[in-house]
This record gives structure tokens, C-alpha cells and sequence, in this order.
């Protein structure tokens, strides 16, 4: 784990690419030292409807959830959480020098014994690595 799903409003399809940006949060997730890399799974999804703030046309939002397994320490889940925010606020530097753009981005721990996960790929990559 984690599993990251960032909600962006439709808006920034054609301003941010979306590809990239979940690529990127990908490789700072794996950078912490925290997860492998059979865990790690990112997704952006397009809010097509949204209301937000003083409800401007130009008004745009990325909200991220990084959801992860018990067991880490504050410190490491700040670590997270920092190296995250770092890259995305470099990455969206357009989007936030703006005054109409959001970021938010909250790590929360998943109640593991209410988690069921069946996972395929992590025998693949551990016999490659």
C-alpha cells in the first residue's frame, strides 16, 4: 500500500497532465522507502460536477486521499504525506501561482482487519526484483 486517489474537477483536463502527475506520485510514494513497489497503485479521477468556493467558472480542485496500512509511525506518515505535497506543488506550480486553484492532500490509516486484498502482482515483481 498506499493506494492514492487524487479527484480533480474537470476543468484541468486540458491544464494538467494527469498521466504524468500520477506517475509522479507514484515514484515520490516509492522514494520514502516506505512501500514496494507491488503496493503502490495511483488513480485520478474526473469530477465532472463540482461546486466550489464563490462558484467562478475558472475555480479548480485536486483533492488527494492516500490511504495506507496501520503500523507506521507519525513520523513516517508525515514524511508521506510532505514528499507528496512537495512534488505535486512543484508539478501544478501553473495551477497554484493562480487564484483559483485547491490542493489538498490528507493520509489516512485503512482499519486493517475490515481490509480484504488479493493481489497478483506482488508474487510477479518479488521474483523479479
Amino acid at each position: 500500500m498506499p493506494h492514492v486517489t487524487m479527484e480533480y474537477s474537470a476543468n484541468l483536463e486540458n491544464q494538467v497532465d494527469m498521466t504524468k502527475l500520477c506517475q509522479l506520485v507514484h515514484h515520490t510514494g516509492l522514494e520514502t522507502g516506505l512501500f514496494e513497489l507491488g503496493a503502490v497503485r495511483v488513480r485520478a479521477l474526473r469530477a465532472e460536477h463540482y461546486a466550489i468556493a464563490d462558484l467562478m467558472p475558472a475555480n479548480s480542485f485536486i483533492d488527494v486521499a492516500i490511504r495506507i496500512g496501520l503500523g507506521r509511525s507519525d513520523d513516517d506518515k508525515k514524511r508521506l504525506g510532505q514528499a507528496i505535497n512537495n512534488a505535486m506543488v512543484e508539478f501544478l506550480a501553473p495551477q497554484l501561482a493562480e487564484p483559483h486553484f485547491a490542493l489538498s492532500i490528507e493520509v489516512r490509516e485503512i482499519n486493517s482487519p475490515l481490509s480484504w486484498k488479493t493481489n497478483a502482482i506482488h508474487p510477479r515483481i518479488r521474483n523479479v526484483q
